[in-house]
């Protein structure tokens, strides 16, 4: 079994189409029907059924794709490996986080980073809660930040960088908009609007009213913060955001006001699988970040 098997099987898998794999890989197509045949006569099954013009996976093609795809992966990741360890400030760092630390810890941590690395790359992937813990796990990315971490899995290690509170952003002209503080309590039967059910904001909103006595109402839902800021401006309803989403930046016709009580609040950090092993640039960045978040807590 050959490497050259093993892409050419994986990108005819992606495409189910051989022509197009060949035209992506830049090599004949026959080249890579022949290699296929190889493959499979190697391993006495047949990888690929005709549809058409197309191809697709046989259920034994379909089962053998995952392991595929976990080898071609640990490959690269050697690869990468030897050529950081050659290199270290020539590496890439491939960083996951969530929408709420877009607009300011990412860009604060990675342009400080890059002042004193400018050589190192960053592929960064915006996702969900769920997805980042997942991607880190099966190696799609090397580190996460996320708020909060993770506490019940046991092949991710998270470290704490800082917490910060939520607040109640509001409109302009609603009636609580003139206080310096809000009781959780106060927003007992407002509209809220907030990210829907499965993330991870949704559940600390949820659980911060319920420990306040009450279920929030909610009248609408936002998959992204521009969506829930717009909604809030627009006058449907009132929502829970972190301190950082305001940094610097306030949605137009609206308030934001501290939460007095209950205290509201997560901590954000950084996780690693427990699993592999970080690459020099890697591990360079993991440990520049937790140094650098360590410094900002003292001086707060």
């Amino acid at each position: 079994m050959e490497l050259r098997q093993l892409i050419y099987f994986w990108e005819v898998a992606k495409r189910e189409h051989v022509s197009e794999a060949a035209e992506a890989l830049h090599v004949a197509q026959s080249a890579i029907s022949r290699q296929i045949a190889n493959l499979e006569a190697e391993l006495g099954v047949e990888l690929f059924e005709r549809e058409g013009r197309n191809v697709k996976l046989t259920p034994i093609g379909r089962h053998f794709l995952p392991h595929v795809e976990t080898a071609l992966k640990a490959i690269e990741h050697a690869k990468q490996q030897i050529e950081e360890f050659l290199d270290p400030e020539r590496g890439t760092v491939k960083i996951g986080f969530p929408t709420s630390l877009a607009s300011h810890t990412m860009p604060t941590v990675i342009s400080a980073f890059k002042a004193k690395h400018p050589n190192v790359s960053f592929h960064l992937r915006q996702g969900s809660y769920k997805y980042l813990i997942e991607a880190v796990k099966k190696r799609e990315i090397d580190l996460a930040f996320l708020g909060p971490i993770p506490t019940d899995d046991n092949d991710v290690k998270g470290d704490i960088l800082f917490t910060e509170s939520f607040a109640a952003l509001l409109p302009h002209n609603h009636p609580l908009a003139h206080k310096k503080s809000l009781v959780l309590t106060e927003l007992r039967n407002e509209p809220f609007v907030t990210f829907p059910e499965g993330y991870i904001l949704h559940k600390i909103v949820h659980e911060a009213c319920q420990q306040a006595g009450f279920s929030p109402i909610i009248s609408s839902e936002g998959e992204d913060l521009d969506a829930i800021k717009g909604l809030v401006s627009a006058e449907i309803g009132v929502t829970l955001l972190p301190e950082s989403t305001f940094y610097e930046t306030m949605p137009r016709f609206t308030v934001k006001i501290p939460i007095e009580m209950p205290r509201v609040s997560r901590n954000v950090g950084i996780i690693i699988s427990k699993n592999y092993e970080l690459a020099p640039s890697v591990k360079v960045f993991y440990q520049f970040a937790k140094e650098f978040f360590s410094v900002l807590e003292k001086y707060q």
